[in-house]
């Protein structure tokens, strides 16, 4: 599958969930408090739904603790098997992300005639791949020292690996980088409304229970006019290549898993 870059301004992201959420002027920035208990029953109880789990279909309940296991079990082999799985390709795909975001210029949620720095949340960001590139980009390309990331991901393994990645970085240390321990579907009250710049989440989205709660909890941390960004695998539309990269794909990948990491099992669900 090929990967695929959304991006979306706030305003956007509105319109996507504005028959669950109170109308927004973005203009002015005035909410209409409205409960939402009575606005989504489907949250109520997620014992009572499924959901996908790779080709499985699972208890709702259940899927945050077994993606946790996945990553637990994959966190430091995570980089290397990005390498083999994709040939390396998946850091062309990450550097093109972060170039087309352009971190670091002025911000999309102030006027293009003041330069402040940039506040970004990067979720599922674990191992610091696409943080450490929003960073050297700001740095190196718009000479902004002062824009920062925070990481946030809700398996602890994948944040002691990307914590571990930093002190190679400029930026361990930093107040320009740091880590938080989050589940994307009910972020802490450290990140507030209205507070976050840019919104990243790169090949983490699949892995949500509920990706509705992730995204309005998207909406509520963006400052109005902030960009939301997802860079998430696609269907392929040659059907020859796409044949070629579903063998790959289930018959080397979780091979691969095993040599390399001894988990096929991780790996095969990662590939569904």
């Amino acid at each position: 599958m090929s990967p695929r870059t959304f991006h979306t301004r706030r305003l956007t992201l509105k319109t996507i969930l504005s028959h669950r959420q109170p109308y927004r002027c973005l203009s002015c920035s005035l909410r209409l408090s409205q409960p939402q208990s009575a606005a989504h029953p489907q949250d109520a109880s997620q014992s009572t739904t499924t959901t996908h789990f790779g080709f499985q279909q699972i208890p709702s309940s259940s899927k945050t603790s077994r993606v946790s296991s996945v990553f637990s079990s994959v966190a430091s082999s995570y980089d290397t098997m990005n390498d083999l799985m994709s040939l390396g390709i998946h850091r062309l795909w990450k550097d093109h992300f972060v170039r087309s975001l352009n971190p670091g210029s002025p911000p999309p949620s102030s006027p293009l005639t003041k330069r402040e720095p940039w506040t970004i949340l990067d979720i599922a960001g674990g191992t610091g791949d696409i943080a450490f590139r929003l960073l050297d980009h700001a740095t190196l390309i718009n000479n902004d020292t002062e824009s920062k990331v925070i990481v946030s991901d809700i398996n602890p393994s994948m944040l002691a690996e990307g914590r571990k990645r930093s002190l190679s970085t400029p930026y361990a240390n930093c107040p320009r980088l740091s880590f938080l321990e989050a589940n994307a579907e009910a972020l802490p009250a450290q990140i507030k409304e209205n507070s976050i710049d840019l919104y990243t989440v790169a090949f983490g989205i699949r892995n949500f229970t509920n990706p509705h709660l992730a995204l309005r909890e998207a909406y509520r941390v963006l400052k109005p006019g902030g960009v939301f960004a997802c860079l998430e695998f696609s269907h392929v539309g040659n059907r020859l290549f796409n044949a070629v990269y579903k063998r790959w794909s289930f018959g080397a990948i979780p091979i691969l898993g095993q040599l390399v990491a001894g988990d096929r099992g991780s790996y095969q669900y990662l590939v569904e």
